[in-house]
Order: structure tokens, then C-alpha cells, then sequence
């Protein structure tokens, strides 16, 4: 990886980050909720054979609701 591909990748990380910076408690849940659902999603639609990015989006519509939902 050459230095401009790794800049552009450190930059997108800083920026997509700042965007979380002034998120309410029940925000916070929803998007932990929705990352954590999507990569417990993926690793189990790996593992058992099926889609990984299927796994994915429904983990991380699931882990979202539930982080939503909680207090």
C-alpha cells in the first residue's frame, strides 16, 4: 500500500469517526448495536457457509433495534 492509498484511508477513518461525536446515549446504542450485530452476522454467515454480507445486514438491522431499544 503506498502512501497516498494509506493517507486517503487514515482521512476517511478520522472523518467517519468526527461524525459520531455528538450522538445522544440512545444513538450511541443503536450504532454499537448495529456494528456489533453486523460483524457477529457476517462471522457466522462465514462460518456456517452461507452469504457473509447476508449475515451482515441482518445482524446489523437486529443488533441496531436492540441497541435502540435498550436503556
Amino acid at each position: 500500500m503506498n502512501f497516498a492509498s494509506r493517507l486517503t484511508a487514515a482521512a476517511l477513518l478520522v472523518l467517519t469517526l468526527a461524525g459520531c461525536e455528538g450522538l445522544n446515549r440512545t444513538q450511541q446504542r443503536t450504532l454499537t448495536g448495529g456494528a456489533l450485530g453486523a460483524a457477529g452476522g457476517a462471522a457466522l454467515g462465514a462460518i456456517t457457509g452461507g452469504s457473509a454480507v447476508t449475515g451482515a445486514l441482518i445482524g446489523g438491522a437486529g443488533g441496531a433495534a436492540v441497541g435502540a431499544l435498550t436503556r
